[in-house]
């Protein structure tokens, strides 16, 4: 397979980058830590990757470690799948580029109990390839992936890897509270979740202190420690923090800490009844990493005071981190919001996450788009304080730009039509050269058959041709990619008027080396031997939307979902094709890029190939708005 040349060094450059550069400058910390924490409550779209390659690139950057954790606070709505996919999204999009900035820990790990300026302190430290422990002491292989990497055994019995688990932090985070409770800044709270809706207030009016909010240290420590032994039903009370109820910023309300949950977690079983809040395990779970920088986006702002807040009420001993925010990728003719991508799947509107329409990190890659196309659209795309919508045609750009570099060219006929070379000999089969990839030449060249019988594209025929059609009609002339210069000179028909087949004459000097071999003709298409051509499912994706703002001023995203985003159809395809692989991309010349979807290998032997169109090679929707 070809590669594309090395990606540009050059490291972007931004305010957060900005404020990095300066904390290393001047010092600060030790070694720059940031994390990656998504909650497992779905799958990583492309907004994630954006997220992943700033997280992961400061830590390249300027020699850190970026943690994998996941948020999983929420046992209702969290899941080992997602976990999984999670993991999977994440070893592709950064492998070869920043895994030996990924901070993993040993399985089973929980924090250390230390002791920090005379008080408890809990941490625990992250194991990456960069951080003077190598992944291979832990049983690691050197390029493994991060499943494995969980799953390997060191012969010496020391454990494997794993990404963090804020659940790992339950114990701890309890610990926290109940510092909070006695030193008067929490309260267990009775109020209904009707009731405390009603006390909050609102933006324009302040909330009022619930009844219960004067509650000793002593009676509030007893009531937590009911709740955990899980003596009251879901609902029933709430451990909240005791700030301001007037606050201008609604979040520093007395906000919840705590609340009862009778169910199952995913990661630590039936052992809680009582389960933090993100806002709660968010910061306090970064603070036991030892994380320094924690960047995230711009609807969490209002939650850094918050943030701020509980870590500094707990009087901790070592240095705090600091939330830093920034803008989310909004993309147009796309929706990225999890509960809205989750209704596609469920309404049955796409085939699963992975459907290679949406917009998921694994649907994008079982489209055929590379880690590394995706990375130079995340990694180059900006960092702002400003939502804005990025023009997908940045994305497809991209896409294009790598894939040009790396696919092997071949020969696919989608909508084929008989061509019949009469000048050509019967049962003769020519075998002719063709280059695998006019932009490496180190991929080299291949043999393609030739014969009297052929397929060419039914678009490439009009029997009363359009103004400055360039392409074969009744006598007129084309060239055969990488074969002969051959005339039309008949049509031939059924019964019901449909074209059947083409008759033409090659001029059989024409080709590379002949005599007539310089003769120009405007037109050149490509073909299949119609003898040597494989079936092969093709799957024709396309845009999700058909409009750029699929939500725009509030309507149903789903009334502008793009009726032709998916179109299957057979095609006749060059031999060497049956040999194709996943892990190669194709460029089926003229038309776009492709790869071979993993359907295939479900049905081999059963049924033909299926590949997957991951672009064409123009931007055809620029074009369509040109002419609207």
């Amino acid at each position: 397979m070809t590669t594309p040349n090395q990606e540009p060094q050059a490291a972007p450059s931004d305010f957060i980058r900005d404020i990095v550069a300066k904390h290393v400058a001047g010092q600060k910390y030790p070694r720059i830590q940031t994390r990656f924490p998504p909650e497992p409550n779905g799958y990583l779209h492309i907004g994630h990757a954006k997220s992943i390659c700033l997280n992961f690139g400061i830590a390249r950057e300027f020699g850190g470690i970026c943690n994998l954790r996941m948020d999983d606070t929420n046992p209702a709505k969290e899941d080992v799948e997602y976990v999984d996919s999670i993991i999977e999204d994440v070893n592709w999009l950064i492998g070869d580029w920043a895994e030996d900035r990924l901070g993993l820990k040993p399985k089973g790990k929980t924090p250390e109990t230390i002791s920090g300026d005379g008080k408890r302190d809990f941490y625990l430290a992250a194991i990456s390839g960069s951080a003077g422990v190598s992944p291979a002491a832990f049983g690691v292989p050197p390029n493994a992936s991060v499943r494995e990497t969980q799953t390997e055994s060191n012969r010496d019995g020391r454990s494997p890897l794993e990404p963090f688990y804020a659940s790992d932090y339950f114990d701890q985070i309890y610990d926290y509270a109940e510092q909070l409770i006695e030193k008067g800044k929490a309260f267990v709270c009775d109020l209904s979740p009707a009731d405390m809706e009603l006390y909050r207030g609102a933006p324009d009016r302040p909330g009022k202190d619930s009844p219960f909010r004067n509650r000793t240290p002593g009676e509030n420590l007893g009531l937590f420690q009911r709740m955990k032994a899980g003596e009251f039903p879901d609902g029933a009370r709430t451990l909240r923090a005791k700030i301001d109820m007037a606050s201008s910023n609604i979040w520093l309300r007395d906000p919840i800490l705590y609340r009862i949950r009778h169910a199952e977690h995913h990661h630590t079983g039936a052992k809680w009844r009582i389960y933090p809040m993100y806002d709660f395990a968010h910061g306090l779970s970064d603070y036991i990493e030892g994380v320094t920088h924690s960047i995230c986006t711009l609807e969490f702002e209002v939650h850094r005071p918050l943030y701020d807040w509980i870590l500094e009420s707990l009087n901790l001993p070592r240095a705090l981190p600091k939330q830093y925010e920034f803008a989310r990728l909004n993309l147009s003719y796309t929706v990225l919001s999890k509960r809205k991508l989750m209704q596609l799947v469920e309404e049955n509107l796409v085939t699963g996450w992975d459907d290679p329409r949406m917009p998921t990190i694994c649907g994008i890659r079982r489209r055929g788009v590379t880690a590394e196309a995706l990375r130079n659209f995340a990694y180059n795309i900006g960092i702002t304080k400003f939502n804005g919508l990025t023009d997908v045609a940045v994305l497809e750009h991209a896409i294009r730009e790598d894939l040009n570099k790396r696919a092997l060219r071949r020969l696919a006929v989608l909508r084929p039509i008989k061509v019949v070379i009469t000048n050509f000999p019967e049962g003769k089969v020519e075998e002719l050269d063709a280059v695998n990839n006019p932009e490496d030449e180190s991929a080299g060249r291949r043999k393609i058959p030739f014969s009297r019988e052929l397929f060419i594209e039914r678009d490439d025929f009009q029997e009363i041709p359009v103004p400055k059609f360039f392409r074969l009609k009744p006598g007129g002339e084309v060239r055969l990619k990488y074969a002969y210069i051959i005339k039309c000179d008949e049509v031939v028909k059924d019964a019901g008027g449909n074209l059947t087949e083409l008759r033409c004459t090659a001029d059989l000097d024409s080709k590379t080396g002949g005599a007539t071999a310089a003769r120009k003709v405007k037109g050149t298409i490509h073909w299949v031997s119609a003898a040597h051509a494989i079936d092969a499912e093709v799957r024709l994706y396309d845009r999700l939307f058909t409009e750029a703002e699929p939500e725009k001023d509030g309507r149903d995203f789903k009334s502008v979902l793009n009726p032709h985003s998916l179109e299957v159809i057979t095609a006749k395809l060059e031999p060497s094709l049956k040999d194709a692989r996943p892990e190669v991309r194709y460029q089926f010349e003229r038309i776009g890029y492709f790869t071979v979807d993993k359907d295939s290998s479900l049905v081999t032997g059963h049924s033909p190939l299926i590949f997957n169109r991951t672009i064409t090679l123009k931007d055809t929707w620029a074009k369509e708005a040109q002419k609207s």
